[in-house]
């Protein structure tokens, strides 16, 4: 055992033996008198909900045995003796302070923090932040499950000095733990992001028992009756059927390479994001990866609010504990970020960086299998929430910018693809085998088929001055969206013949718009985006750039703003469109009124189901000097709009380091009209149908 790591034990020790102290004294009587007795009252009351769920971490730790923290990592084997109904009563435990409403009791809730006084928001994210801890321990990281305890005994010690401390003072030890830990918790989070074949997940995937449900239990994930009923009802399909699957979507990954020309020789490793329950496809999915020569990277979504923005922003994922918990700490870096702290980040990851640079080299990029379904979500706007300063949220803009250049300098974007596609859960209804049954269909759509069809549609815009998109009924859609001109129509095309390669379905034409002259209102009576839900949403354009916003949310208009800009702008004044695209995919949108399912799909199939503008970079982002063919042959020529151009000289203005997907559904458009230099027009679609000639196939089921 190394010195440092014998170290961390020793200080775990202390903590734990520090921790069961404070459960067996009055802490009440330990709070200074110069604090009000309802806020002393309050503040043992966090202790001891802290000190209980310690408890349960200590307790699971214990259970899961002496090679949790070994030098070589947690061994899931060792796991096997354990039952069921311990595993079952371990996940209750980690979980029991967010799951089943609980969280309204919980001091992480701001409302419930007020009680705390001033020191509510510091509690609240530290309570918070302990959360995280249930991933750690499965993956035996001991650096910060001690950090993050000993960050809690050193706030406790400053509650209960002589004298009251001031609320700076607490926020002075989250800087400080932020601040000075950043090096190390950068470095394990690039490590696990680029790092192969290695860690529980791992194990867990290529050897456990899939048809033993106690697999499921050993990531100590919130598991549900989702990851059960997904688990089992991919454990009833034939192997020819998870082949299927598996082979469609790997051979996406692969075509990816061939289609944006990007040489595959080399790779070596392919990160792999999925959700718990579908192992069973995606174990299939990486021993066809391991015949293609790459190897798979797995990592556990950030818990931590210290490890949210990172280049893998996502990784293996089980049903939400509680969203409203989500969201409500959505903007917890607010407690410490500044200037110095994002220093110090870069620095790290740039360390980071060069460190990784062989495994940078040979990464292959990410396969994400997603999922939909779930319930919509309505967050509550909490007063209390911890939010980012005006002055902060110019600095996250900026960190997000500075992290995207820094990536392109060590990962350029043109230098590895993706993959992505995804399947219902159960929550989307009875009719959920079914609906997943329909979903491996449209996922399998002949690309054959929609080349001709869709060039079509290419052909008629290519040489057209612009073409109007505009809503029907209640939809107040009316966009103007000039086209270029074309200097060689024999071998130039401005749209992306796109079928199922990357991006799973297929079914879209896309392209990066001219913004000058690009204007109007786009509107849709609802939309799912970025995870979030929005009612009547209406964003007004001038020369392809947000000029104002609004959504029917909530009753007050601010808080309909508010939430628009932090969730779609992402703290950015405006945003540029960075790509205009009609989709083809008539069959997902039938599957979607037949099971009246419209608003539970994803984005990825959403955007297949008609006419879409994306706020934020193009489709080429940092990709744009990467000639790309359509399948005739002609070069994708937009690929770059005002703002990208300047990648080369004046990078910090280029990029937005964001792309958001607004679908309007056939239902909704009126029309699609390409109109042309001499006044003529020529409808693509009118009433929600495709009616260019040439193109009616397209509305077959």
């Amino acid at each position: 055992m190394t010195e440092e790591r014998a170290a961390l034990l020793e200080r775990l020790e202390l903590a734990r033996g520090r921790v069961s102290e404070m459960k067996q004294e009055d802490v009440r009587e330990e709070f200074s008198d110069q604090l009000p007795a309802e806020i002393r009252v309050s503040l043992a009351a966090f202790t001891e909900a802290v000190c209980d769920f310690l408890g349960s971490c200590f307790f699971v730790m214990d259970r899961l045995g002496d090679s949790l923290f070994s030098e070589e990592g947690p061994k899931v084997s060792d796991w096997k003796e354990i039952s069921l109904e311990e595993w079952k009563e371990m996940n209750r435990l980690l979980y029991a302070p967010l799951a089943n409403g609980a969280y309204e009791d919980s001091f992480a809730n701001p409302k419930r923090a007020e009680a705390l006084g001033t020191y509510g928001e510091v509690l609240s994210f530290l309570q918070a932040e302990m959360y995280s801890l249930p991933g750690y321990i499965f993956d035996g990281k001991l650096f910060m499950i001690v950090t993050l305890i000993e960050l809690f005994l050193e706030i406790f010690g400053k509650l209960t000095q002589d004298t009251a401390p001031a609320e700076s003072r607490l926020r002075e030890s989250v800087a400080f733990y932020a601040e000075d830990y950043a090096d190390e918790i950068v470095r394990l989070r690039l490590t696990d992001q680029f790092t192969p074949d290695r860690g529980t997940l791992v194990q867990i995937l290529m050897d456990e028992d899939l048809s033993d449900e106690r697999y499921l239990y050993k990531y100590g994930e919130y598991i549900s009756d989702t990851e059960l009923c997904v688990s089992g009802f991919l454990q009833s399909l034939s192997d020819e059927e998870i082949d299927s699957m598996a082979r469609t979507f790997t051979g996406g990954f692969r075509r990816g390479f061939e289609t944006m020309q990007i040489p595959f020789d080399g790779k070596q490793s392919v990160t792999i994001r999925y959700a718990i329950g579908q192992e069973r496809m995606v174990r299939r999915v990486v021993e066809q990866f391991r015949e293609m020569g790459l190897a798979p990277i797995l990592t556990r979504a950030a818990g931590s609010r210290l490890n949210r923005k990172g280049v893998i922003r996502q990784g293996v994922l089980s049903t939400p504990v509680c969203r409203q918990f989500e969201y409500d700490h959505r903007m917890d870096e607010a407690l410490f970020l500044g200037r110095k702290y994002m220093e110090r980040k870069l620095a790290a990851q740039r360390s980071a960086f060069r460190e990784l640079e062989p495994l940078l080299a040979a990464y292959a990029g990410p396969a994400v299998i997603g999922t939909f379904g779930e319930e919509t979500f309505l967050p509550e706007a909490v007063p209390g929430c911890i939010r980012l300063s005006e002055e902060q949220q110019t600095l996250s803009t900026e960190l997000t910018g500075l992290q995207g250049q820094l990536m392109e300098e060590f990962l350029p974007g043109d230098s590895y693809s993706f993959a992505i596609i995804a399947y219902p859960i159960p929550e989307i209804g009875d009719s959920f085998e079914e609906i997943f049954r329909e979903t491996v269909r449209i996922n399998t759509l002949s690309n054959d088929t929609y080349i001709p069809l869709q060039q079509k549609l290419i052909d008629a815009m290519d040489t057209a001055d612009h073409i109007l998109v505009e809503g029907c009924g209640e939809n107040r859609t009316h966009m103007r969206v000039p086209m270029r001109h074309l200097e060689h129509p024999e071998k130039e095309t401005q749209f992306e013949n796109c079928v199922a390669d990357v991006n799973i379905p297929l079914g879209e034409i896309f392209t990066s718009p001219v913004l000058d002259g690009l204007e109007g209102t786009l509107h849709v009576s609802g939309v799912y985006l970025n995870g979030y839900f929005f009612k009547d949403l209406e964003i007004r354009f001038r020369d392809g750039m947000v000029e104002n916003y609004s959504c029917g949310n909530y009753e007050d208009p601010e808080a309909g703003r508010r939430y628009i800009r932090e969730n779609i702008l992402f703290h950015h004044e405006t945003l540029p469109i960075g790509e205009f695209a009609i989709g083809t995919n008539v069959p997902a949108y039938r599957m979607a009124q037949r099971f009246d399912i419209l608003g539970k799909l994803p984005i990825l199939i959403v955007e297949k189901t008609g006419p879409h503008f994306a706020l934020g970079d193009t489709c080429y982002s940092h990709a744009e000097d990467t000639a790309v063919y359509n399948p005739d042959g002609k070069e994708i020529i937009s690929r770059e709009n005002r703002f990208s151009v300047l990648r080369n000289t004046e990078p910090e203005k280029a990029y937005f380091n964001c792309h958001t997907d607004i679908t309007i559904p056939y239902e909704e458009i009126g029309r699609i009209t390409a109109v042309y230099p001499d006044g003529t027009e020529k409808d693509l679609l009118r009433e929600g149908r495709f009616v260019l000639p040439g193109t009616e196939e397209l509305n077959a089921d």
